[in-house]
This record gives C-alpha cells, sequence and structure tokens, in this order.
C-alpha cells in the first residue's frame, strides 16, 4: 500500500509573496486566471533579482512557465523566488508558488513553477554588469 506524503510549505525559507485572490482575479467558475498568476509570478521574480542587482531590473523573458494545479478564489498563494543563474548583466530567477487551500496549513498545492530572466539596468535603461552568484 502507498501513501501520498502530503505537500507542505518550505520550511527552509520564506515567502517573497504571500496574497489571496479575491473573485475579480477568476472566471465564473471560481479559477483564477492564469494571467493574474504570471503577474505575481513576475512581482515576485523581481524581489530576488532587485536585490542581487542591487537596484533596477526589467523583465526580459519567461523561460519556463508550467501551471500544475488551478488556484481558486481564497486559497493562500504564497510565491518563493531565489537566483539560480548570473550572466554578465542577466539573472535568472526560479519562482515556486504554493496554495494553501481555505487557508488549511495541511491542504497545500505547489499550483505554478517557473523560470523568468531578468536584466539590470541603469538610470537610462541601458544594461548593467551584476555582480557573480556566490
Amino acid at each position: 500500500m502507498t501513501t501520498d506524503k502530503p505537500i507542505l510549505l518550505p520550511v527552509d525559507r520564506e515567502p517573497v509573496i504571500r496574497v489571496i485572490p479575491m473573485p475579480r482575479d477568476s472566471n465564473a467558475s471560481g479559477d483564477v486566471f492564469g494571467g493574474w498568476i504570471m503577474a505575481q509570478v513576475d512581482l515576485a521574480g523581481s524581489v530576488p533579482a532587485t536585490a542581487h542587482a542591487k537596484g533596477r531590473i526589467v523583465t526580459v523573458a519567461v523561460n519556463e512557465f508550467v501551471f500544475k494545479e488551478p488556484v481558486f478564489v481564497g486559497d493562500l498563494c504564497s510565491f518563493y523566488a531565489e537566483v539560480v543563474k548570473v550572466g554578465r548583466t542577466s539573472m535568472q530567477i526560479y519562482v515556486e508558488v504554493f496554495a494553501q487551500r481555505r487557508l488549511k496549513p495541511d491542504d497545500v498545492a505547489k499550483v505554478t513553477e517557473a523560470y523568468i530572466t531578468y536584466v539590470a539596468v541603469d538610470e537610462n535603461r541601458n544594461s548593467r554588469p551584476v555582480e557573480p552568484l556566490n
């Protein structure tokens, strides 16, 4: 007999964003729009990108975006993001999204994961170098 191990929120890191989608963020069936989730993922990814770049960044590519499970109105969505690769001016960020269903800590689903590339820019919007990943 196999038992599925429940999914829990990561305990070794803090989410960069936590948000509860509202009815305006969903379709008539209560499923949250993919575009809303994508916008939140972009915001979450920008947090470690901005910190690593020590300043202004721009989104240049969504390299991979996978919707694994639906998100529903009322879910508590936790967005975890980290820098995974650094180029001369660019940073690739990995974002994971977990949804706590009905705010229950033991009812969690990994709903989305994405890789997004950001580029550090100066005040004239020209790319600028960033420090290597340690």
